[in-house]
C-alpha cells in the first residue's frame, strides 16, 4: 500500500487584539484632520447665547483670530482621538467579537449594548481631555481679559488641576458620559447594522457600502446627540456668575434651562456645523478604519 499523500496545512494568522485599538486611534486621527474647523465652529456657536449663523461665526473667528482660529485646540483634539476614539472603537470591536463567538454577527440589541458600554467607559476615562479641548476651542470667544490662553493640551490639564482642583477635569462628566454612550450606541451600532442591512439589498463589501453605512450612522448620531453635546459644552466652559454660582448645575437642568431661555431649537444650535463635523468624521473614520483593517489582515495573512 502506498502512504497517504502529504497534506500541507496553511493557517490564517489572526491580527492580535492590540491592532484593533491601534486601527481605531489611527482612523480617528485620519478622519479628524478634515473636520476640526467644523468642531471649532460648533463649540463657538454652542457657547454663544442667542442666535448666530454659521457664516457670521466664521467671519467673527477669521476677523479676530485669522485662519488659525479655526484650528484652535488641535493638539487637544488629536489627543482626544488617540485616547477616546481608540478606547471606544477598540472596546466595541473586542466586546462585539467576544459576544459573536464563531457566528460572526450579533443582534442589533447587543450591538446597541456594546456601543453603550464602550462609549461610557471611554468617556469616563477621557473626560479631562474633553474639558481641555472645549476650553481651548472656546477661548477665542471670550473677551481678551477673560481668556485662559492655554498653550497646549498638557498645559491646559495641568492648569485646570492646579488652579481649580483636579475634580474640575471631570466637570460635566455626567453629560460627557451620557453623550459618549449615546454617540457610541447610535454611531457604532447603527453603522454595524446599516452594513448588514445594505448587504441584504445587494451592496458588496467595499467603499460604497462603507460610505452609505457611515452617512446613515453619522446623521442618526448627530441628531440624537447634539442636545447632550450642547449641555456638555456649556457645563465644561462655564464660569461662576456675579453671585458666585455656576449657571448650569446638571444635565437635566441644562436641558430645561437652555430651551426655556433660548427656545427649543437652541438644543440643535449649530446642527450644520455639527453634522459637517460629526457626519464628516464618521464617514472619514469608518472608511479609514475599514482600509486599515484590510491592510492589517493582509499583513498577518501573508506571514
Amino acid at each position: 500500500a502506498y502512504p497517504a499523500p502529504l497534506t500541507i496545512m496553511t493557517s490564517v494568522s489572526a491580527p492580535p487584539m492590540w491592532t484593533k485599538f491601534a486601527i481605531s486611534g489611527l482612523a480617528g486621527v485620519s478622519g479628524w484632520m478634515f473636520v476640526h474647523p467644523f468642531d471649532v465652529l460648533k463649540v463657538r456657536m454652542q457657547v454663544t447665547e442667542g442666535n448666530i449663523s454659521t457664516t457670521a461665526m466664521i467671519g467673527r473667528i477669521y476677523g479676530q483670530e485669522g485662519l488659525t482660529g479655526l484650528y484652535s485646540g488641535l493638539s487637544a483634539a488629536v489627543t482626544r482621538q488617540l485616547t477616546y476614539t481608540t478606547l471606544r472603537l477598540g472596546l466595541y470591536d473586542v466586546i462585539r467579537e467576544k459576544m459573536a463567538g464563531g457566528s460572526g454577527d450579533v443582534s442589533f440589541g447587543l450591538k446597541l449594548a456594546t456601543g453603550l458600554t464602550a462609549g461610557a467607559t471611554a468617556a469616563t476615562i477621557c473626560c479631562p481631555v474633553e474639558v481641555s479641548l472645549v476650553r481651548m476651542q472656546a477661548d477665542g470667544n471670550r473677551p481678551v481679559a477673560d481668556r485662559r490662553n492655554y498653550r497646549h493640551i498638557f498645559d491646559a490639564m495641568y492648569r485646570v488641576a492646579s488652579e481649580e482642583g483636579i475634580t474640575t477635569l471631570w466637570r460635566g462628566v455626567i453629560p460627557t458620559v451620557t453623550r459618549g454612550a449615546v454617540v457610541s450606541t447610535t454611531q457604532l451600532a447603527t453603522y454595524d447594522q446599516a452594513k448588514s442591512v445594505l448587504k441584504n439589498f445587494g451592496f458588496a463589501e467595499g467603499v460604497s457600502l462603507h460610505l452609505a453605512s457611515s452617512l446613515i450612522s453619522g446623521f442618526v448620531y448627530c441628531f440624537t446627540s447634539l442636545p447632550l453635546d450642547i449641555c456638555k459644552t456649556r457645563m465644561q466652559d462655564q464660569k461662576p456668575g456675579p453671585d458666585g454660582k455656576l449657571p448650569y448645575k446638571n444635565i437635566l437642568q441644562a436641558l430645561i434651562k437652555i430651551p426655556s431661555q433660548e427656545g427649543i431649537l437652541a438644543l440643535w444650535k449649530g446642527f450644520g456645523a455639527y453634522f459637517a463635523r460629526g457626519g464628516g468624521h464618521t464617514v472619514g473614520m469608518f472608511i479609514f478604519a475599514e482600509q486599515y483593517k484590510s491592510l492589517v489582515k493582509k499583513f498577518y495573512n501573508s506571514k
